[in-house]
């Protein structure tokens, strides 16, 4: 007698939301919060809305397509039905998972050093190269172990940090100061624009939920609203945060701490409770944006290598639960390789260049497919024109402030796309070379 066949655990609704959150409320807001303030001034909180904007006209092209195309490909699949040239959907699954390394490298960089400054290792490159390490080892495990249990963990943790931020946003109000927020626009309208490019990584991570559309539950009805909720919290949760940071720091504050400028805000009415209650949000925040970002990305590179977008090798799975456990283990080991070689300022700069670049090209494909979808033309058009003009106000900052910040990314972004190249004409080279 055959024991009847146990389909695989789906991830509800909930599950989903805390996917998305997770992807999104990660390192970025840590990391960068003070970098937006030195940019926009008392209109940061603009600029994340602006971001949040960006990212929600995005987020439903996202949905439309996922529904219609239901891949684990997600982003890649898109541009694949989109444009007919293979090497243009080939480029951007490339430039995407360049892009997840970096987010993930700057997820992990920030949990080391706040998991450093915790410890009382501040300062001290070790513990915080162990720390970055041993955050990304773990969260691999995990992945390895189970979809459902990738899940579960990420409800807990994202349920966890939740809280602390809004502890932190609504008793922060109370105490901010009028004269830290007046006049709004105190470093001019441009310095928003910038900002809100700058900070955009912090938006990253709800494309990953159509990764995931063929182990979901419902998706007809779960997808868009697992999306739209998604964007929807982090956004609040980032212009109460940032509102009540630029309210209780001084211009001063935020140069001379500016990787800790959320930590330090919560002193004045937390105390050093504060610090560590703020320095534990942003280790439950990257640790969960690592485990979100693995999860999608390990199924992007297993989908492209179907399609012979990369190395068969990547589109391994286990048997048991059809895990992609050789995407999961290259993605771990390149982001290690990355996050224990670069600074901040290049990490975060890469991923938000990369990702801009992609949700425009995605918003593009929308466009071209607007029929089929059923989208309007005016949703796909501005968020199009927005991701392009945030691209372009970051480049700008870029040339501006740090040239050789600029060149890097040049750098990096010609090595991924002859790389592409290289792999998707190696048919060719060796049908020459045989005749």
């Amino acid at each position: 007698m055959t024991m009847p066949h146990k389909l695989p655990a789906k991830l509800d609704l909930k599950q989903m939301i805390a996917m998305g959150v997770g992807g999104m409320v990660g390192g970025g807001i840590f990391a960068v919060l003070g970098l937006a303030i030195a940019q926009a001034g008392h209109a940061a909180p603009i600029a994340f809305a602006l971001g949040g904007v960006i990212a929600l006209l995005t987020g439903y092209s996202y949905a439309r397509l996922g529904l219609m195309y239901r891949s684990d490909g997600g982003s890649f699949t898109y541009l694949e039905k989109a444009f007919k040239a293979r090497y243009v959907a080939g480029i951007g699954g490339w430039l995407l998972l360049a892009g997840y390394i970096g987010t993930l490298a700057l997820y992990a960089f920030t949990f080391g050093v706040y998991g450093a400054a915790m410890l009382g290792s501040d300062g001290n490159p070790v513990m915080q190269h162990l720390l970055q390490s041993f955050v990304l080892l773990l969260f691999l495990s995990i992945n390895l172990y189970g979809v459902r249990e990738a899940g579960n963990a990420e409800l807990l943790i994202v349920t966890a940090k939740v809280l602390i931020l809004l502890l932190f946003a609504v008793i922060g109000l109370f105490y901010v100061e009028a004269d830290h927020l007046l006049p709004v626009f105190n470093q001019g309208e441009l310095g928003v624009l910038m900002a809100a490019a700058l900070v955009f990584v912090a938006y990253e991570g709800f494309e990953l939920i159509p990764n995931a559309v063929n182990e979901m539950e419902d998706p007809e009805r779960n997808l868009t609203r697992a999306i739209m909720w998604s964007i929807g919290i982090a956004m609040f949760i980032y212009v109460t945060v940032s509102l009540v940071a630029v309210g209780n720091l001084l211009p001063e504050e935020v140069a001379r701490y500016e990787e800790y400028a959320l930590a330090v805000a919560a002193k004045p009415f937390l105390g050093e409770a504060g610090f560590l209650l703020i320095g534990l949000a942003a280790l439950f925040s990257t640790a969960s944006a690592i485990n979100a970002t693995l999860f999608g990305s390990a199924r992007l590179g297993s989908v492209m290598a179907k399609d012979k977008a990369l190395p068969a090798v990547f589109g391994f799975r286990r048997q048991q639960n059809n895990i992609p456990w050789v995407s999961l283990l290259v993605i771990t080991m390149v982001t290690l390789v990355f996050v224990n070689t670069s600074d901040l300022t290049l990490i975060s700069s890469f991923a938000s260049a990369t990702f801009l670049l992609v949700f425009a090209a995605i918003n593009l494909s929308a466009l071209r497919l607007r029929k089929q979808i059923g989208i309007r033309l005016s949703v796909t058009l501005c968020g199009f024109l927005l991701s392009i003009a945030s691209l372009l106000a970051l480049l700008l900052y870029l040339w501006q402030n740090d040239a050789a910040i600029l060149i890097k990314l040049a750098v990096i972004y010609t090595v991924v796309i002859m790389a592409e190249l290289l792999f998707s004409q190696r048919n060719l080279f060796r049908h020459k070379k045989t005749v």
